[in-house]
């Protein structure tokens, strides 16, 4: 009897009227469990770049890693193809399935490197095809196949780096649609007892659950945390008052700030890549309609707009009390240029390097009788209201006001936060270098 290695990544089947990709992994895992297969890793769920126009409604790619006797080599990627036509939207636009059956027991250099351009930058069909003929691997697309790129991307990341886990419960399908029913006290006393190793569970600016999502599709809660321990602690605390079908905990990329990279250079950002950049403060914050925050950066080379959407919550008043002249680091995706907009980042974070210091101007007292003197306009001199008397050689009195701000690192409100972005919670807490150090028992139901 032989066993052979087999990655199975998968992407781009849901739409914003139903479905989840993760929830075809949660049947997955039930299915091929049944055909004696052993998982060699929590099915990997990973985010890709957010940015991309065309990304589907989370951007998130799934692979499961999988050893198996070869006689049901078949009976697996036809129980997976099936399970993948059953549950995708194939009828809405922008739906484009793929299906990736990489059989290596070591995930190739020139794959991880793919993997990494997906979820940093910008990477086509073609390029995925290329490498899949490379290494004989199979691939099966429905419509365009778009869901080829995310599902190689997926195999790709190994997540050999920093990750975390997250446990997702689905509901039973007769609740679709509905309010979702949790009981929200029990979610604040589960964030409270697991802090800081779970994260993002509630915004404490709205006093609001994030744990739930808001959609049609099939989930009713997840859970993000530094260990599968952890995220099954945190998921028996947290009381559903609906039916809960199935769980499932992921490994995966969410709160690492994978997505982002370091630019030397204004003039290196690109339209739809994430990046963290520094530069010199070159327009006054604006406060725009819909109350979002506007400004510029600028270094030796190019000048880029930033902008903290309303949503963006503490990141806004931040970014509006900046000052032209203070040096920042920016961290965000790059919104390509318009006709009336320049390129600018997306703000999720801005750390705030060095402060110019903050210069109030105000008209001299009158030398006669200690009253504020009024200017008669520029460069005209000064007229005492009081006393009647005028100097045209007085200059305004400059000066040094407190800045409301200090330098740090400040990121955007928890509702905002992308799958992504690094919260402060995960500071510190970071997996570089670490692997997997095997499998809990009970890791799904059923």
């Amino acid at each position: 009897m032989t066993w052979k290695t087999m990655h199975i990544g998968f992407d781009d089947t849901d739409s914003t009227r139903k479905g989840c990709t993760t929830y075809i992994a949660a049947l997955l895992v039930e299915k091929l469990q049944k055909l004696g297969v052993s998982f060699i890793d929590y099915p990997n769920l990973i985010r890709l770049n957010p940015n991309v126009p065309w990304k589907t409604r989370g951007n998130g790619a799934l692979c499961l890693r999988i050893q198996y006797n070869e006689h049901v080599e078949n009976e697996i990627k036809e129980t997976v193809i099936s399970t993948v036509e059953e549950q995708a939207d194939l009828e809405f636009k922008g739906t484009d399935p793929g299906i990736v059956f990489f059989q290596r027991a070591k995930i190739p250099t020139i794959v991880k490197k793919f993997a990494k351009n997906a979820v940093t930058g910008i990477v086509n069909l073609k390029d995925a095809l290329k490498l899949l003929r490379m290494f004989e691997a199979e691939a099966v697309g429905f419509k365009n196949g778009r869901g080829i790129i995310g599902g190689l991307a997926a195999v790709g990341e190994t997540l050999q780096g920093d990750h975390t886990y997250e446990i997702i419960a689905y509901r039973a399908p007769e609740n679709y649609g509905l309010k979702r029913r949790v009981d929200e006290a029990s979610i604040f006393e589960m964030d409270k007892a697991t802090a800081p190793y779970t994260f993002n569970n509630v915004d404490f600016e709205k006093r609001r659950v994030i744990i739930t999502p808001r959609g049609p599709d099939p989930i009713l809660f997840g859970i993000r945390g530094e260990t599968p321990e952890i995220v099954k602690k945190a998921f028996l605390m947290v009381k559903p008052l609906e039916q809960v079908e199935r769980w499932v905990i992921f490994r995966t990329n969410h709160g690492t700030d994978a997505h982002l990279k370091r630019v030397n250079n204004l003039s290196e950002i690109k339209p739809y890549h994430p990046v963290i950049a520094r530069g010199t403060v070159a327009s006054n914050p604006v406060v725009i309609p819909k109350r979002h925050v506007i400004f510029s950066i600028k270094d030796a080379n190019a000048q880029v707009g930033c902008a903290a959407y309303e949503p963006t919550g503490a990141l806004r008043k931040v970014a509006r009390k900046l000052l032209v002249g203070d040096f920042v680091e920016v961290y965000g995706g790059v919104r390509a240029p318009s006709k009336d907009k320049p390129l600018t980042v997306n703000l999720e974070k801005i750390r705030l390097l060095k402060l110019a210091p903050k210069i109030i101007s105000r008209n001299p007292l009158c030398p006669k009788c200690g009253r504020r003197l009024e200017s008669m306009g520029k460069n005209k001199g000064f007229r005492c209201k009081k006393c009647g008397s005028r100097y045209v050689d007085l200059r305004k009195l400059e000066t040094r006001g407190k800045r409301e701000i200090k330098k740090g690192l400040y990121i955007t409100s928890a509702r905002s936060q992308r799958h992504l972005t690094k919260p402060f919670r995960r500071y510190g807490l970071e997996k570089c270098g670490k692997r997997l150090d095997g499998m809990i028992e009970e890791w799904h139901f059923p």
